[in-house]
């Protein structure tokens, strides 16, 4: 099953290939150009040709769709846009894309129909959905994600898209205020005595009346922003090689130390993505927990992409440092 989030990325075997997208320089014919051709070589190794930066672009994923958001491209065309503003109010459309169909199957007739100067893709998407793309458009594919570096690969993503669309200055912009914002959390959690503070976070589903949790371990994007803040990461299960997320139930939680912090993020849009709050409030296998007993437990706001830019990053990052100063 292809859950809402990225199930079926994060079971994904892992990729060969990495997702350093370059950039050739671009051929100098200023005198009959206004705008300069650009090259770029995505993840998959392709060579994606375009006349200047990109205007009119699609994204397939909502991390892409982020990313065109972030750099001031407003996408013509989104998959699944009504699960983009229910899962990423952080960083809102601006307007009022076409809806291209899901995330794992859009839609090709709906796509070249917009007749997009590029459209933009992960890498979890089907090879076979991306060639019939192709006839349609420049497509560039970047790495979803990548447990080794999920920070790192999340900035690539970013400049390579930077750099098809023009906007490579507004991604410098971007990093920087990451960064900065990764140094104030530190700051403001050591300060309120949380440095070095044991702290789990995680998504849960139910499901046929199951209540799965994923851990977001060292290699998932927020749990690399966690370590960066100087929290210690509590999961010792092991994650995917991609997302970096692992797979536990109520009783696997069990493991976690008595003393740690508990976060998680729902959506009151999607209700089975709120065990915590939900089924699991009158659990005695929850509510038995020590860390839920000492009340360490903190729902995050709603509309933090946890698999986003440094735009929704940055919102994580003062999420975290909210719910923490407060206890």
């Amino acid at each position: 099953m292809r859950r809402l989030l990225l199930t079926a990325a994060a079971t994904a075997a892992a990729l060969a290939l990495t997702a350093c997208g370059t950039t050739e320089p671009a051929a100098d014919d200023a005198k009959k150009k206004t705008a300069e051709p650009i090259t770029l070589t995505d993840v998959k190794g392709a060579k994606v040709e375009l006349d200047g930066p990109a205007k009119k672009v699609v994204g397939t994923e909502w991390n892409v769709v982020e990313s065109l958001v972030s750099l001031g491209v407003a996408p013509a065309g989104v998959a699944d846009v009504k699960g983009y503003k229910t899962w990423n109010t952080a960083v809102p459309l601006k307007n009022d894309p076409k809806d291209i169909g899901t995330r794992g199957e859009p839609s090709t007739d709906t796509i070249a129909a917009l007749s997009p100067d590029l459209i933009v893709a992960t890498d979890d998407l089907k090879p076979a959905v991306v060639k019939q793309l192709r006839k349609v458009a420049p497509v560039l594919e970047v790495r979803a994600a990548d447990a080794s570096d999920p920070i790192g690969q999340m900035t690539k993503n970013l400049d390579l898209i930077a750099k098809a669309t023009g906007t490579t200055q507004q991604a410098e912009k971007l990093k920087k205020d990451f960064q900065a914002k990764l140094g104030e959390g530190k700051k403001a959690l050591a300060d309120a005595g949380h440095g070095g503070a044991k702290y789990a976070f995680a998504d849960g589903y139910v499901v046929s009346n199951q209540v799965s949790i994923r851990p977001f371990t060292s290699g998932s994007l927020i749990g690399a922003v966690n370590e960066k803040l100087g929290l210690k990461n509590a999961w010792t299960v092991e994650g995917d090689k991609s997302y970096g997320l692992g797979s536990t139930d109520v009783e696997g939680l069990t493991k976690l130390d008595d003393d740690v912090q508990f976060a998680y993020i729902g959506s009151d849009g999607d209700k089975n993505s709120t065990p915590f709050d939900g089924v699991l409030a009158k659990d005695s296998a929850w509510t038995s927990l020590p860390f839920v007993e000492k009340g360490n437990v903190h729902r995050l706001p709603d509309g933090i992409w946890m698999f986003g830019g440094p735009q929704a990053m940055g919102k994580y990052v003062d999420s975290v440092v909210e719910a923490l100063k407060k206890k």
